[in-house]
Protein backbone atom coordinates (compact mmCIF):
# COMPACT_ATOMS: atom_id res chain seq x y z
CA UNK A 1 0.00 0.00 0.00
CA UNK A 2 1.11 3.34 -0.55
CA UNK A 3 1.81 5.91 1.79
CA UNK A 4 -1.00 8.07 -0.23
CA UNK A 5 -3.24 5.47 0.55
CA UNK A 6 -2.13 5.19 4.43
CA UNK A 7 -2.60 9.07 4.37
CA UNK A 8 -5.69 9.20 2.91
CA UNK A 9 -6.83 6.47 5.48
CA UNK A 10 -5.67 9.05 7.67
CA UNK A 11 -7.66 11.74 6.19
CA UNK A 12 -10.74 9.56 6.39
CA UNK A 13 -10.21 8.91 10.02
CA UNK A 14 -10.44 12.70 10.80
CA UNK A 15 -13.42 13.18 9.08
CA UNK A 16 -14.95 10.49 10.59
CA UNK A 17 -14.39 11.84 13.92
CA UNK A 18 -15.44 15.33 12.88
CA UNK A 19 -18.45 13.71 11.30
CA UNK A 20 -19.43 11.78 14.62
CA UNK A 21 -18.32 14.20 17.63
CA UNK A 22 -16.39 11.18 18.79
CA UNK A 23 -13.14 11.27 19.41
CA UNK A 24 -11.76 8.04 20.81
CA UNK A 25 -13.13 4.54 19.70
CA UNK A 26 -12.54 1.02 21.44
CA UNK A 27 -13.43 -1.16 18.65
CA UNK A 28 -14.72 -1.78 15.16
CA UNK A 29 -16.99 -4.07 13.29
CA UNK A 30 -17.47 -5.25 9.74
CA UNK A 31 -20.80 -6.10 8.80
CA UNK A 32 -20.96 -8.52 5.59
CA UNK A 33 -23.44 -9.91 3.66
CA UNK A 34 -26.85 -10.28 5.61
CA UNK A 35 -25.47 -9.19 8.76
CA UNK A 36 -26.13 -5.51 8.63
CA UNK A 37 -29.59 -5.79 10.53
CA UNK A 38 -27.56 -7.27 13.64
CA UNK A 39 -25.89 -4.36 14.20
CA UNK A 40 -29.35 -2.67 15.68
CA UNK A 41 -28.57 -4.88 18.92
CA UNK A 42 -25.17 -3.77 19.89
CA UNK A 43 -26.28 -0.80 21.59
CA UNK A 44 -27.38 3.05 21.18
CA UNK A 45 -26.59 4.66 17.56
CA UNK A 46 -24.70 8.16 18.29
CA UNK A 47 -24.34 8.78 14.42
CA UNK A 48 -24.40 7.52 10.96
CA UNK A 49 -21.55 8.69 8.79
CA UNK A 50 -22.26 7.82 4.52
CA UNK A 51 -18.78 6.18 3.25
CA UNK A 52 -19.20 9.04 0.41
CA UNK A 53 -18.71 11.57 3.17
CA UNK A 54 -15.17 10.01 4.07
CA UNK A 55 -12.19 10.41 1.74
CA UNK A 56 -11.34 7.32 -0.44
CA UNK A 57 -14.69 5.48 -0.01
CA UNK A 58 -16.80 4.25 -2.40
CA UNK A 59 -20.56 3.37 -1.97
CA UNK A 60 -20.87 -0.47 -1.76
CA UNK A 61 -22.88 -2.19 -4.93
CA UNK A 62 -23.93 -5.03 -3.64
CA UNK A 63 -27.45 -5.83 -2.53
CA UNK A 64 -27.15 -6.89 1.52
CA UNK A 65 -25.00 -4.45 2.13
CA UNK A 66 -25.33 -0.65 3.77
CA UNK A 67 -22.76 2.10 2.86
CA UNK A 68 -22.56 3.62 6.28
CA UNK A 69 -20.21 3.90 9.45
CA UNK A 70 -22.45 4.05 12.38
CA UNK A 71 -20.99 4.92 15.69
CA UNK A 72 -22.51 2.55 18.78
CA UNK A 73 -21.76 3.27 22.21
CA UNK A 74 -22.36 -0.03 23.80
CA UNK A 75 -24.20 -1.40 27.33
CA UNK A 76 -20.87 -1.10 28.73
CA UNK A 77 -19.70 1.97 27.30
CA UNK A 78 -17.87 1.65 24.89
CA UNK A 79 -17.62 3.44 21.38
CA UNK A 80 -17.65 0.96 18.39
CA UNK A 81 -17.60 1.52 14.82
CA UNK A 82 -19.75 -0.50 12.88
CA UNK A 83 -19.38 -0.19 8.90
CA UNK A 84 -22.63 -1.38 7.31
CA UNK A 85 -21.02 -3.05 4.62
CA UNK A 86 -17.79 -2.93 2.44
CA UNK A 87 -15.95 -3.24 -0.77
CA UNK A 88 -14.57 -6.72 -2.89
CA UNK A 89 -12.57 -7.14 -5.35
CA UNK A 90 -15.20 -8.43 -7.74
CA UNK A 91 -16.78 -4.81 -7.69
CA UNK A 92 -13.39 -3.87 -10.06
CA UNK A 93 -11.70 -1.61 -7.06
CA UNK A 94 -8.23 -1.98 -5.95
CA UNK A 95 -7.06 -3.76 -3.12
CA UNK A 96 -6.17 -0.67 -1.44
CA UNK A 97 -9.85 0.38 -1.62
CA UNK A 98 -10.98 -2.92 -0.40
CA UNK A 99 -8.93 -2.56 2.62
CA UNK A 100 -9.43 1.40 3.26
CA UNK A 101 -12.35 0.88 5.53
CA UNK A 102 -9.61 -1.16 7.89
CA UNK A 103 -7.04 1.23 7.56
CA UNK A 104 -8.97 3.89 8.65
CA UNK A 105 -11.00 2.42 11.59
CA UNK A 106 -6.92 1.49 12.75
CA UNK A 107 -6.19 5.32 11.67
CA UNK A 108 -8.93 6.41 14.08
CA UNK A 109 -7.55 4.63 17.34
CA UNK A 110 -9.21 1.17 16.96
CA UNK A 111 -6.89 -1.84 18.17
CA UNK A 112 -9.94 -3.86 18.16
CA UNK A 113 -11.83 -5.54 15.02
CA UNK A 114 -14.56 -7.74 13.89
CA UNK A 115 -15.10 -9.56 11.01
CA UNK A 116 -17.95 -10.99 9.74
CA UNK A 117 -19.41 -12.42 6.51
CA UNK A 118 -21.41 -14.79 5.04
CA UNK A 119 -20.41 -18.05 3.49
CA UNK A 120 -20.81 -21.24 2.19
CA UNK A 121 -20.51 -24.18 4.21
CA UNK A 122 -17.97 -26.91 3.01
CA UNK A 123 -18.66 -29.15 5.79
CA UNK A 124 -22.73 -29.75 5.47
CA UNK A 125 -22.04 -32.93 7.62
CA UNK A 126 -21.44 -31.35 10.54
CA UNK A 127 -22.29 -27.60 9.68
CA UNK A 128 -26.07 -26.26 9.89
CA UNK A 129 -26.97 -23.59 7.77
CA UNK A 130 -27.68 -20.40 9.92
CA UNK A 131 -24.84 -20.94 12.57
CA UNK A 132 -21.75 -18.92 13.15
CA UNK A 133 -19.07 -20.19 13.24
CA UNK A 134 -15.49 -18.85 13.99
CA UNK A 135 -12.57 -18.24 11.50
CA UNK A 136 -9.29 -20.26 12.86
CA UNK A 137 -6.96 -19.38 9.82
CA UNK A 138 -7.84 -18.71 6.37
CA UNK A 139 -6.74 -19.52 2.43
CA UNK A 140 -6.37 -16.57 0.47
CA UNK A 141 -6.91 -17.59 -2.94
CA UNK A 142 -7.81 -13.98 -4.20
CA UNK A 143 -4.65 -13.55 -6.15
CA UNK A 144 -4.21 -10.60 -4.17
CA UNK A 145 -2.61 -9.22 -1.59
CA UNK A 146 -2.69 -5.78 0.41
CA UNK A 147 0.83 -5.70 1.29
CA UNK A 148 3.79 -5.17 -1.48
CA UNK A 149 7.27 -4.35 -1.62
CA UNK A 150 9.83 -5.51 1.26
CA UNK A 151 7.05 -5.82 3.90
CA UNK A 152 6.92 -9.40 5.55
CA UNK A 153 4.01 -9.96 7.63
CA UNK A 154 3.87 -13.40 10.41
CA UNK A 155 0.08 -14.54 9.95
CA UNK A 156 0.98 -17.43 12.17
CA UNK A 157 -2.30 -16.04 14.16
CA UNK A 158 -3.99 -13.87 12.00
CA UNK A 159 -7.47 -14.53 13.83
CA UNK A 160 -6.92 -13.91 17.64
CA UNK A 161 -7.06 -17.53 20.48
CA UNK A 162 -7.52 -14.98 23.09
CA UNK A 163 -10.70 -13.64 21.33
CA UNK A 164 -11.79 -16.80 19.90
CA UNK A 165 -11.86 -17.92 23.38
CA UNK A 166 -13.85 -15.19 24.84
CA UNK A 167 -16.52 -15.92 22.57
CA UNK A 168 -16.52 -18.95 23.09
CA UNK A 169 -17.13 -18.61 26.73
CA UNK A 170 -20.36 -16.97 25.66
CA UNK A 171 -21.21 -19.44 23.11
CA UNK A 172 -19.44 -22.93 24.33
CA UNK A 173 -21.38 -24.23 21.24
CA UNK A 174 -19.57 -22.44 18.92
CA UNK A 175 -17.07 -24.46 15.90
CA UNK A 176 -13.65 -23.09 14.68
CA UNK A 177 -13.05 -23.03 10.55
CA UNK A 178 -10.90 -22.27 8.15
CA UNK A 179 -12.62 -19.40 6.00
CA UNK A 180 -10.91 -19.74 2.18
CA UNK A 181 -11.34 -16.48 -0.04
CA UNK A 182 -11.81 -16.70 -3.62
CA UNK A 183 -12.32 -13.41 -5.81
CA UNK A 184 -15.58 -13.72 -7.06
CA UNK A 185 -18.29 -12.90 -8.37
CA UNK A 186 -19.02 -16.39 -9.58
CA UNK A 187 -20.06 -19.10 -6.90
CA UNK A 188 -17.39 -22.04 -6.84
CA UNK A 189 -18.14 -24.94 -9.11
CA UNK A 190 -18.43 -28.32 -7.57
CA UNK A 191 -15.01 -29.22 -8.67
CA UNK A 192 -14.01 -26.34 -6.84
CA UNK A 193 -15.46 -26.97 -3.44
CA UNK A 194 -14.37 -30.65 -3.75
CA UNK A 195 -10.50 -28.95 -3.78
CA UNK A 196 -11.26 -26.84 -1.28
CA UNK A 197 -12.45 -30.01 1.05
CA UNK A 198 -9.25 -31.30 0.25
CA UNK A 199 -7.09 -28.48 1.53
CA UNK A 200 -8.89 -28.08 4.67
CA UNK A 201 -11.29 -25.49 4.39
CA UNK A 202 -14.61 -25.40 6.26
CA UNK A 203 -15.81 -22.00 4.87
CA UNK A 204 -15.59 -19.91 1.87
CA UNK A 205 -16.40 -16.54 0.73
CA UNK A 206 -15.24 -13.50 -1.77
CA UNK A 207 -14.04 -11.35 1.09
CA UNK A 208 -12.44 -10.89 5.20
CA UNK A 209 -8.99 -12.04 4.39
CA UNK A 210 -7.53 -9.37 2.99
CA UNK A 211 -9.39 -6.90 5.44
CA UNK A 212 -7.47 -8.99 7.85
CA UNK A 213 -3.98 -9.14 6.63
CA UNK A 214 -4.66 -5.42 6.52
CA UNK A 215 -5.56 -5.42 10.36
CA UNK A 216 -2.73 -7.41 11.28
CA UNK A 217 -0.13 -5.07 9.52
CA UNK A 218 -1.64 -2.16 11.99
CA UNK A 219 -1.16 -3.87 15.00
CA UNK A 220 -5.00 -4.73 15.44
CA UNK A 221 -6.58 -7.71 17.06
CA UNK A 222 -8.68 -9.76 14.84
CA UNK A 223 -12.06 -11.87 15.44
CA UNK A 224 -13.25 -13.42 12.60
CA UNK A 225 -16.87 -14.87 12.61
CA UNK A 226 -18.54 -16.68 9.31
CA UNK A 227 -22.68 -17.41 9.26
CA UNK A 228 -23.13 -20.27 6.95
CA UNK A 229 -25.92 -19.24 4.24
CA UNK A 230 -25.69 -22.34 2.50
CA UNK A 231 -23.52 -25.59 1.62
CA UNK A 232 -21.17 -25.59 -1.30
CA UNK A 233 -21.69 -25.76 -4.82
CA UNK A 234 -22.70 -29.20 -5.15
CA UNK A 235 -22.66 -30.69 -1.75
CA UNK A 236 -26.05 -30.70 -1.43
CA UNK A 237 -27.47 -30.58 -5.76
CA UNK A 238 -29.02 -26.91 -5.16
CA UNK A 239 -28.13 -24.31 -6.90
CA UNK A 240 -26.37 -20.75 -5.56
CA UNK A 241 -27.80 -17.41 -4.98
CA UNK A 242 -27.48 -14.13 -3.38
CA UNK A 243 -30.96 -13.54 -2.16
CA UNK A 244 -30.56 -16.95 -0.43
CA UNK A 245 -27.41 -15.80 1.60
CA UNK A 246 -29.48 -12.30 2.70
CA UNK A 247 -32.57 -14.57 3.57
CA UNK A 248 -30.60 -16.58 6.32
CA UNK A 249 -29.22 -13.30 6.98
CA UNK A 250 -32.28 -11.59 8.02
CA UNK A 251 -34.02 -14.88 9.78
CA UNK A 252 -30.49 -15.21 11.99
CA UNK A 253 -30.30 -11.62 13.10
CA UNK A 254 -31.50 -11.27 16.17
CA UNK A 255 -29.10 -14.21 17.13
CA UNK A 256 -26.13 -12.44 15.70
CA UNK A 257 -26.82 -9.73 17.22
CA UNK A 258 -27.11 -10.97 20.50
CA UNK A 259 -23.99 -12.88 19.83
CA UNK A 260 -22.22 -9.56 18.74
CA UNK A 261 -23.37 -7.31 21.70
CA UNK A 262 -22.17 -9.63 24.20
CA UNK A 263 -18.98 -10.04 22.36
CA UNK A 264 -18.10 -6.34 21.73
CA UNK A 265 -18.32 -5.57 25.44
CA UNK A 266 -15.62 -8.09 26.50
CA UNK A 267 -13.40 -8.01 23.79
Amino acid sequence: MSKDAYSLAKDAAAALKGAAGVDTFDVALVMGSGWVPAADALGESLAEVPFTDLPGFAPPSVAGHGGKIRVVRTAAGRNALVLLGRTHLYEGRPVEQVVHGVRTVAAAGVRTIVLTNAAGGLRPETQNVGEPVLISDHLNLTGANPLTGTTFLDLTEVYSKRLRALVREIDPSLAEGVYVAFRGPTYETPAEIRMLRTLGGDLIGMSTVLEAIAAREAGLEVLGISLVTNPGAGLVGEPLNHEEVLEVGRSTAARMGVLLGKAVDRL
